[in-house]
């Protein structure tokens, strides 16, 4: 382990024997930490951990632990552990290591390959060389220690470990963090490695067809038939916007109008199955209990859609950009959900007559001139929403004409009615 018989950096010497394989035989923390029923992390892990730490002689005050995190908005999941007050868990954003908290803070040595990181507190003239350590000095600690940890796939985490007992932490009881220290990361590792698979399952099919992966529903054809309100969606004139716009800035625009999108759908009981260019395909399952919610589940998300283009646009004015406009198709019927695709590339996702239908129902919307248009099927689950006909029309593809369905134009805002 690291020489901690003074409060600098820890540094093992170049060419210095490695340390001896650590003894857990001893230890009933480490007993447990080897125990495979429990595989998971987080924050209840932590909160136990260092209850089993004190209980083994090792008087814990504070811990802080940041485990890496594979999501698209979070960096890390930060574990903040005081005693009499439990554990507090903060996702960190992405950008997190150029903020001045990150930087003044003593887990900037263990980046530049400190092996650890010691600070006697109770010293004469302590090395107080980071805000944090004023500020555990301030609460009556002693003593300060910070790991590295270093995760599969090269990603890097950090423990720290504080007391208050006079004299610091003990030569005995820094050995055996530090022997504990492979056994807490292959612990949080296996957590953060399910927790990366089920962020991506989520973030990429969506939380109810992770749900299903997760629980083994991956075979290739396997699924079910259900019954669903089924939405379609797409934004008009991203030709135009394509030609105007440098790649960059097209990204940062269709990001914003599918915020919109899948935000009404999610607070509305939905679940985003795909994204097809600038279209977005989603359903919401009816219960058998109750076939008329799922249809007003989905009217009040297409009009919350609806709505929120119409801040996002004011908020585009004020930089002279383009305004955004969307057409929603809405039905209802059967389709199978589940796993379609090749042997090495499957998709959940749903298929069926009825998505083939609504996709024809989105497109007749610059036609009519109105952004949401609904089937008859729609409008027979969903009573008592107000749509009114707007007569038979062919669809593409659909052999019969089909009666399409609207809200009266008075019932939605202008800026949200289709140029």
């Amino acid at each position: 382990m690291p020489d901690y018989s003074n409060h600098k950096v820890g540094l093992r010497e170049p060419g210095a024997l490695a340390p001896a394989a650590p003894d857990w035989s001893a230890s009933p923390t480490a007993a447990w930490l080897l125990d495979r029923k429990r595989a998971r992390g987080g924050a209840e892990f932590i909160r136990e951990l260092c209850e089993r730490l004190n209980a083994e002689g090792v008087p814990l005050v504070r811990l802080g632990c940041s485990v890496p995190a594979s999501h698209p908005q979070v960096w890390a999941l930060t574990y903040n552990w005081v005693r009499d007050k439990g554990v507090e868990e903060i996702a960190r954003q992405h950008g997190a290591t150029e903020q001045p908290g990150f930087l003044n803070s003593p887990i900037v040595l263990l980046l530049q390959g400190a092996e650890a990181v010691r600070r006697r507190l109770d010293l004469a003239e302590p090395q107080l060389d980071f805000p944090i350590l004023r500020e555990l000095k301030d609460m009556g600690m002693s003593d300060y220690v910070a790991m590295p940890m270093h995760f599969s796939n090269e990603r890097f985490g950090f423990i720290s470990w504080a007391t208050d007992r006079p004299g610091g932490f003990t030569t005995r009881q820094l050995a055996l963090l530090w022997d504990l220290l492979p056994l807490v990361e292959l612990r949080l590792d296996l957590d953060a490695a399910y927790r990366m698979s089920e962020s991506l399952l989520t973030t990429y099919l969506g939380h109810n067809a992770a749900r299903k992966v997760l629980a083994g529903v991956v075979q290739r054809g396997e699924g079910a038939n259900i019954h669903a309100a089924i939405w379609y969606s797409d934004m008009r004139g991203s030709t135009a916007l394509a030609d105007r716009l440098s790649p960059h800035q097209l990204i940062s625009t269709l990001d914003d109008y599918f915020e919109c999108m899948t935000r009404a759908v999610h607070e509305h009981g939905g679940e985003v199955l795909k994204f097809i260019g600038d279209g977005m395909l989603a359903i919401f399952e009816t219960a058998e209990e109750d076939r008329s919610r799922a249809p007003r589940q989905a009217m009040r998300a297409a009009l919350a859609a609806l709505g929120g283009l119409v801040e996002l646009n004011r908020r585009r004015a004020e930089f002279d950009f383009m305004p955004l406009r969307a057409g929603i198709g809405l039905h209802v019927g059967d389709v199978m959900y589940g796993n379609i695709g090749g042997s090495d590339r499957l998709d959940f996702t749903v298929i069926g007559r009825a998505v083939n239908e609504v996709a024809r129902v989105e497109a007749m919307c610059p036609r009519l001139e109105r952004p949401l248009l609904a089937t008859a099927s729609f409008k027979e689950h969903a009573s008592g929403i107000g749509l009114e006909s707007l007569g038979f029309h062919v669809l593409r593809g659909v052999r019969e004409p089909q009666e399409l369905f609207a809200l009266p134009p008075d019932a939605l805002p202008r800026e949200i009615l289709l140029d």
